[in-house]
């Protein structure tokens, strides 16, 4: 029997005993007061004080310290808010009530119903009357939390991360405090809530690989999707002149610290303005975020100082790759033959057949990205690499396009929609005629656009990374309750 095996049978044992005392599964316990709401209420209160509360508070969670000192008992008991001290003596709650300890393991949820005192060293502490155990835990935690099975624990089994680790239930407080935070910003500037499509007949409104899967009452291949954007905008098409959905996008890529196969957006689109009316916005929500968060406009990240003042710094693609890139300048940034010596040179993966353009994103995403530490919006992208956006008036080579960069991450990425059916239609069969791009020619988004789509704007944040800035965790797995991972072998 290993070692594992053996303090599981011990602990069914110990369950076996408990179970001459009471219900093993009782449901009829009724909690009336949180740990927090316990220090809360009396932490400023000294022993006198105290000694003229005549209340009983009932209240549960997880034991996840015993201290057994002959006849009596000190304790930790946690709950989602936090951990409370409990007391227990054998003369207090009787031997029936003592036995029902005598039995308990790290793990076990509690209910205890009991006065409030604070110990000698004046720490708050209640003072149990009554014990039941509302949960065994069979299997024992584990011991410690470190090193690479700490990590295997800590993704593959999210819930005993939560269980011992306040740091990590924090992190995903703060997430639902920024998801929360995002959504009434949006509300309170008349932007309706939408939800679009998850499986889609034609992958679109990005560049990705989709997850493909099979409908069988239709036996139609479907999709899931890569960006909500197409649907959006026919939203917007339709009438509704804001628009916006938080919800899950899917591409059957790699896996890294900033990348997952599933991970949560917020896309949005405003009719009858354009891309540099979305940045003064995008501004508006990191404001927003810093005032929920209480977060200072200079703070760190993973040991980097970030300075988040606003208005953020805006750059043109073609100046940051200039500013970065000594062997590139505005004589030989267009040259296909220098960019692509460039891109060999140092073993960048661009296909054989493509242009200046492609090559100049794959320096800048390269070599530049990693430069932009504080919030910075890089403009003007290429057209021929931003098949959806509407290029500028004067100069039909770029477009109204931005993303911002965080910490040398994209953050948000947005643009003037292209509105134009004709080169919309041009654009997506460029794209089916290349073999690398996933996009496919969407016969319907063009149908919708002949009806007219006003002026839009629209832009997508990824709420994964953004929380990951915000939160200051350096992988994405950190930021997602439950990330995939590679299958034990």
């Amino acid at each position: 029997m290993t070692d594992e095996n053996k303090l599981i049978s011990e602990r069914k044992n110990k369950f076996e005993k408990i179970k001459k005392h009471q219900n093993p599964y009782p449901n009829n316990f009724k909690k009336n007061i949180s740990a927090v709401d316990i220090l809360d209420l009396y932490k400023s209160k000294d022993k006198t004080e105290l000694e003229k509360v005549d209340l009983s508070y009932a209240i549960s969670g997880r034991l996840l310290t015993i201290r057994v000192m002959g006849n009596s008992t000190f304790a930790n008991l946690h709950d989602e808010t936090g951990k409370i001290q409990i007391y227990l003596s054998k003369k207090t709650v009787g031997d029936n009530q003592y036995d029902i300890l005598k039995n308990l393991d790290l793990g076990d949820i509690v209910g205890v119903e009991g006065s409030i005192f604070k110990t000698k060293t004046g720490e708050v502490t209640i003072n149990v009357a009554k014990i039941i155990l509302l949960s065994k835990s069979v299997r024992p935690l584990p011991e410690k939390f470190h090193g690479i099975s700490d990590i295997e624990i800590k993704y593959r089994q999210r819930y005993l991360d939560l269980m011992i680790n306040p740091d990590s239930k924090e992190v995903f407080r703060k997430r639902s405090l920024i998801v929360n935070t995002i959504r009434s910003l949006f509300i309170k500037n008349k932007f309706l809530e939408v939800e679009t499509p998850m499986m889609h007949p034609i992958p679109g409104g990005a560049n990705a690989k989709p997850f493909v899967t099979h409908h069988n009452t239709l036996d139609l291949d479907l999709y899931l999707r890569i960006a909500p954007e197409l649907y959006l905008k026919r939203c917007i098409i339709g009438g509704f002149e804001r628009v916006f959905e938080i919800n899950r996008s899917f591409r059957n890529e790699g896996l890294s610290i900033k990348h997952n196969p599933e991970f949560t957006m917020i896309e949005f689109y405003i009719a009858y303005e354009e891309f540099t009316y979305l940045m003064t916005f995008i501004e508006k929500i990191f404001k927003e975020l810093f005032g929920a968060l209480e977060l200072e406009s200079e703070f760190i990240y993973q040991d980097e100082k970030i300075l988040t003042t606003i208005p953020f710094e805006r750059l043109k693609f073609h100046q940051a790759i200039i500013n970065n890139v000594k062997e590139i300048d505005g004589n030989n940034i267009n040259n296909l033959e220098i960019l692509q010596s460039y891109c060999n040179t140092r073993g960048y993966k661009v296909a054989d057949n493509s242009n200046a353009d492609e090559h100049l994103l794959e320096i800048f995403e390269k070599e530049v990205e990693k430069t932009l530490h504080s919030p910075t919006f890089i403009t003007h992208y290429p057209t021929s690499v931003s098949p959806l956006a509407r290029s500028c008036d004067d100069n039909p080579e770029l477009c109204e396009r931005f993303e911002l960069f965080i910490a040398g991450r994209e953050i948000a990425n947005g643009f003037s929609e292209l509105n134009d059916p004709e080169e919309q239609s041009r654009r997506f069969k460029n794209q089916v005629g290349n073999e690398d791009e996933q996009m496919k020619y969407d016969d319907d988004f063009i149908k919708a656009l002949e009806y007219g789509m006003p002026p839009t704007t629209g832009a997508g944040i990824g709420i994964d990374r953004l929380v990951m800035l915000l939160t200051n965790c350096g992988s994405i797995r950190d930021v997602l309750l439950f990330p995939q991972m590679r299958p034990k072998k």
